[in-house]
């Protein structure tokens, strides 16, 4: 099989996808949660006193629909989350944190994916997502997360891989180019994103495994000789592969919904009455402040 190089995409202009791509490869390591302190979630029991996976999936949940609500970018949940996941992984993190972690993980990515104007504003933040936090408790939280973090926020992430691929891919095809919808392959992202087992996987082989799946439904021979390539540019093994992409077929199955295939990309619309307006204007100020993640609450290197 032939290697995928500039001299087989667009001159110039492969010869940058192909330096970007070889970046994000080189990154994507760096920016991945730790995969030990994600097991140690894993392997947690639904208890009231720890962190499980159905409570970390039920705040990704409450993310999507948070950024849904202020309309913000698919980029912006997804670093919302992959900033929550490398903070859980490597925090003991107890459930009463994990509201005011998920709304500071948010207003971090929107900071720096957003426009200055589409950037929600704290308060507004607190009130619609009823965290249960004052507005000091935000920015000590925001603190503590950018520290542990070592205020490298911005990261590669599998949405990354999938827009750099789909790139890739429209340059190289002679198919028509709308075929393959990136907002059908986005919403399939999110909702991978919701499940803890996905932050386990690198960034690069799950943005190729949702777009061969995609690429097998449209049995399209030339974009499956492309995916190849790119594979094979990867250096990703067969067995990393078809484990990740059978999981990934399993989520999609379960998630296939008209909204999936068909994502509604509108800025949601929350209709409240006066009262209940007055009540979430009212929350963060009589809310008490949470009290400070302890600074020896890491997972030990034992556990690691």
């Amino acid at each position: 099989m032939k290697d995928l190089g500039a001299e087989h995409l667009a001159g110039r202009e492969g010869v940058q996808l192909l330096g970007l791509l070889n970046l994000y490869l080189e990154q994507e390591e760096r920016f991945q949660p730790r995969e030990k302190g994600l097991s140690l979630i894993e392997a947690t029991p639904e208890n009231d006193n720890t962190l499980c996976p159905g409570l970390r999936n039920a705040k990704v949940e409450d993310l999507r629909s948070l950024a849904n609500f202020f309309g913000s970018c698919t980029e912006t949940f997804v670093l919302a989350v992959n900033i929550l996941d490398r903070f859980l992984a490597l925090m003991k993190v107890k459930p009463k944190h994990l509201s005011c972690i998920g709304v500071c993980s948010f207003l971090l990515a929107a900071r720096i994916v957003e426009e200055d104007c589409n950037i929600p504003s704290t308060h507004d933040v607190i009130r619609i997502s009823q965290c249960k936090c004052t507005a000091s408790d935000i920015k000590r939280m925001e603190k503590i997360i950018s520290e542990k973090l070592h205020y490298e926020l911005e990261a590669t992430t599998a949405l990354n891989f999938l827009h750099l691929y789909h790139t890739i891919i429209l340059c190289h095809t002679s198919e028509r180019k709308e075929i393959l919808s990136l907002d059908k392959l986005e919403a399939q992202l999110k909702a991978c994103n919701c499940r803890l087992v996905f932050s386990k996987a690198k960034p690069s082989v799950l943005a190729l495994c949702l777009l061969n799946l995609e690429v097998e439904t449209l049995k399209s021979v030339e974009l499956l000789e492309i995916l190849l390539l790119v594979k094979k540019h990867s250096k990703i093994n067969d067995t990393e592969f078809f484990y990740w992409r059978e999981l990934v077929s399993k989520c999609l199955a379960e998630y296939s919904s008209p909204e999936c295939c068909k994502p509604d990309l509108k800025k949601l619309v929350w209709i409240v009455s006066r009262r209940t307006a007055q009540n979430l204007h009212n929350s963060y100020y009589s809310v008490p402040e949470l009290p400070t993640i302890p600074e020896g609450g890491c997972f030990d290197e034992s556990e690691r």
